[in-house]
């Protein structure tokens, strides 16, 4: 019975054990609090990397900040004693566990450790106590050695608006007090361009070329520039192999009274400023080119004595800028060293383009936009005019025209008057110009007097070369005076001699060509790695478009359009482009 009630009792366990099993009553119950569990360990995950993160965040950003400020090379504390600081305002001394520093004459470079361990509050639970935070951070401030070629516009207009002339020249002298006051072991050397219709480059420059057309010095000195053709502008550098021409000391562009007589000679005039006002390349020293130097004393004396004058070659400034910076001038500038003319810390510049140590910066500013250049054809610019004279005693000019010989075998031909005098009374039609069988030479010649062909010099007269004429006389004045109302006949015939001469003598580049010889050179100049920046003071919409365009970009960094009641002042605009030069950066 006792057997029998325990084999009862068991079989009553298992049977219930076995309907427990079955039942599905509080099943969810079970499902809803693994859920839960798993939810709440995901969520404390989360609240461990979120503090992990902040951590991290906060101590790479404090050890950022650290080595930037250690890395200045105008910090005079011990670079390790500051990052050291910044962690110890930040209270995370104990989280730095490295800082080294490595510096020479023109770079500080700094670099740091750090470590901070967060503890975690969930992750424990899975076998993870806490999580490392590292954080590294380098800062490198380098002086570098820097080419610097200030391309300014001097032309008329920037005198015409006098403060114009005047807030550049304070602009530029406080860009060269920031740029180069610091620079103590001779890293940066600035050249000045200052350009109007030409660039006078000045005897030393000028002399590193090959010059054809050289004008004689006793026609007039202080008289530098050279004739570039278009196709110089596709590169940054420039042969001094090829010969260019040397621009006459010639006015091509002011005009003359044009009428049946004779009006006086009409010269390059020189206003208040014993300036000739019309010529492409104005002689004088107070705007030649200065190459490569860091003479503060120097360059700011040079700055102040620019004298603003002449036309706009926007194109023809920038090429001779990058010229300056393009390393086939190296030669140019070491021959400069030997002969004392530049300082010799730059007998090795310009530097390659990818030399990684050197930063080759333009700053183009113009007032204006591009006017049509002149430029003489080479047959008129120097040598003998085979034909035109002046009187020793008076300066009167006089021509030969060789269809006002009557032809004859004589050897004398005595009803021959082929010398035209424009500035003599005719006494038979009461006008001036007559024709006269020798030149000029202050008296008139006998009635009887001959012709004679074989005859090549004069008493009293002087065979003129075209830059003797050119020195004293307009050119359209000489197509006018002394061709047009020679062999013109009346009007309109007259202006048709006129304009074919005028064509003779000199041609005239379209400001469209000098447009687009710009923008291919600023392309060409970005493409070597040349950075350009651009300033239009006061400039016109076109202006502002071209010199836009041709600085590098953003424009937001590169571009400065300055007016006169704008926030931006030219003398921001330089010193914003000198602080962006020594560029203090993170490299890791």
């Amino acid at each position: 019975m006792t057997q029998r009630a325990s084999t009862m009792a068991k079989d009553s366990v298992m049977s219930r054990l076995r309907m427990f099993g079955r039942d599905e009553n509080g099943s969810l119950i079970v499902f809803s609090l693994i859920l839960f569990v798993l939810m709440a360990m995901m969520g404390g995950i989360a609240v461990d990397l979120m503090r992990y993160e902040s951590t991290r965040v906060q101590l790479q950003q404090t050890l950022d900040r650290a080595t930037l400020a250690a890395a200045s090379l105008d910090q005079t504390l011990d670079a390790e004693d500051v990052v050291a600081d910044y962690f110890a305002k930040a209270g995370l001394s104990d989280k730095l566990k490295s800082v080294s520093v490595d510096e020479g004459v023109n770079f500080r470079t700094v670099t740091a450790d750090a470590k901070a361990v967060s503890k975690n509050f969930f992750m424990h639970m899975v076998g993870i106590d806490s999580i490392d935070a590292p954080a590294a951070s380098i800062a490198e401030q380098r002086i570098t050695n820097v080419e610097i070629a200030l391309v300014l516009d001097i032309s008329g207009s920037m005198y015409v608006t006098p403060s114009r002339i005047a807030n550049l020249k304070v602009a530029a002298k406080d860009f060269v007090d920031t740029v180069l006051a610091k620079d103590t072991q001779n890293k940066i050397s600035i050249s000045i361009v200052p350009y109007n219709g030409q660039v006078n480059l000045g005897p030393d420059l000028f002399g590193k070329f090959n010059v054809g057309n050289l004008v004689n010095p006793v026609v007039k000195a202080e008289h530098y520039c050279l004739d570039l053709p278009s196709s110089v502008y596709s590169s940054t550098s420039l042969s001094r192999s090829t010969s260019f021409p040397q621009v006459p000391f010639a006015d091509a562009f002011s005009s003359t009274t044009q009428g049946s007589g004779y009006t006086n000679l009409q010269g390059p005039t020189i206003d208040g400023r014993n300036l000739y006002s019309n010529m492409w390349c104005q002689p004088g020293s107070a705007n030649y080119v200065r190459v490569h130097s860091n003479n503060i004393s120097l360059l700011k004396s040079q700055i102040d004595g620019m004298v603003a004058v002449g036309a706009t070659s926007i194109d023809l400034g920038l090429k001779w800028g990058v010229t300056l910076l393009d390393p086939a001038t190296r030669g140019i500038v070491s021959e400069l060293v030997t002969s004392g003319k530049v300082q010799s810390q730059f007998s090795g510049r310009p530097a390659n383009y990818d030399d990684p140590e050197t930063l080759k910066v333009v700053v183009l500013m113009t007032d204006g936009e591009h006017f049509a250049a002149e430029r003489f054809n080479d047959a008129y610019r120097s040598g003998n005019t085979n034909g035109i004279w002046r009187s020793n005693a008076d300066g009167t000019f006089s021509i030969f025209h060789a269809s006002k010989v009557v032809s004859t075998s004589a050897t004398t031909i005595c009803n021959s008057r082929p010398y035209w005098v424009p500035s003599v009374l005719n006494s038979t039609t009461n006008l001036y110009g007559v024709w006269h069988s020798r030149p000029w030479n202050g008296t008139v010649p006998s009635t009887t007097a001959c012709y004679v062909p074989t005859t090549t010099t004069y008493s009293g007269s002087t065979a003129q070369t075209w830059q003797q004429v050119w020195a004293v006389a307009r050119t359209q004045w000489v197509a006018w005076q002394l061709y047009a109302r020679a062999l013109g006949g009346t009007s309109p015939t007259q202006g048709q001699v006129f304009a074919s001469w005028m064509a003779n003598f000199r041609t005239t580049d379209a400001t469209s060509s000098m447009d687009t010889r710009l923008d291919q050179l600023c392309e060409t100049s970005k493409e070597k790695g040349i950075l350009i920046y651009g300033i239009a003071f006061e400039a016109p919409t076109h202006g502002i478009d071209v010199v836009k365009g041709c600085a590098n970009t953003p424009a937001s960094t590169y571009f400065f359009d300055v007016k006169a009641d704008g926030k931006i002042s030219i003398k921001t605009a330089f010193r914003l482009i000198a602080s962006n030069i020594s560029q203090l950066r993170l490299t890791q």
